[in-house]
């Protein structure tokens, strides 16, 4: 592979990352303009040292055929430990807060990017080039799409512990129908039922559906602050 090749390709994926990771660090995501650079331009320095051991191998078997036997070169061996390697990058990205799950686009766009690199280094300018036009319109444009028509309701399951008195479980009923979540379903767990000499300790499974724009912490204050319940958590 000649050197103008080589600049080619690693311009490219600069090129590429960069403008992925501009629009993640843009929306100031754990995984950025920087990180998606390095992860385009590893892919395809991968992906050409891939190529450079291929044409090794072949040139080394045409100089002693009597290895043709005993060499054998696999052209996928190093992509795949790319793909998969990639994951362990795209799992620091993913964070779990109150019941709820960010960062899973950002880690889509690194292993998405890691691919493109691939292909870059493979020398598949256009599917290359095609694909990074496809992911920045996925993360630009299509969120709003998403955000107007595709954003709905969230399913939820709480688990609250309380103390069996007042009738506590028309009072938490009361607060969903107030903050209009409706309720799907209510478990209750009789076999963890404890008692003391003076209360008696419940716990209950509420299937909820919270509208998208009530705040799941802000359900956890509110029935924390409820006298006799004893926890409240979100599976």
């Amino acid at each position: 592979m000649k050197l103008e090749e080589v600049v080619i390709r690693l311009t490219l994926a600069i090129i590429i990352g960069g403008a992925i990771g501009y629009e993640r660090e843009f929306r100031n995501r754990p995984a950025g303009f920087r990180t998606h650079i390095l992860v385009c331009v590893g892919a395809t320095v991968i992906s050409m040292i891939q190529l450079y051991d291929l044409q090794y191998t072949i040139n080394l078997i045409k100089a002693n055929p009597e290895l043709a036997t005993s060499i054998k070169a696999d052209v996928g061996r190093l992509d795949a430990q790319v793909i998969s390697g990639i994951g362990f990058l795209g799992a620091g990205t993913i964070i779990r807060d109150n019941g709820s799950v960010k960062g899973l686009t950002t880690a889509a766009s690194l292993w998405t990017v890691a691919c493109i690199g691939l292909a870059i280094g493979m020398g598949y300018y256009a599917l290359s080039i095609l694909s990074s036009i496809a992911v920045v319109i996925s993360l630009v444009t299509l969120k709003r799409f998403e955000s107007k028509f595709l954003d709905k309701n969230k399913l939820v399951q709480l688990e609250l512990e309380y103390l069996e008195k007042n009738n506590m479980i028309q009072k938490i009923t009361e607060y969903f129908h107030r903050r209009n979540i409706k309720i799907k379903n209510i478990e209750f767990i009789f076999d963890t039922i404890e008692k003391d000499e003076e209360n008696v300790y419940e716990k209950s499974l509420f299937t909820i559906v919270v509208p998208k724009y009530i705040n799941y912490s802000q359900i956890l204050k509110d029935l924390s602050s409820f006298d006799g319940i004893i926890k409240v958590s979100i599976l």
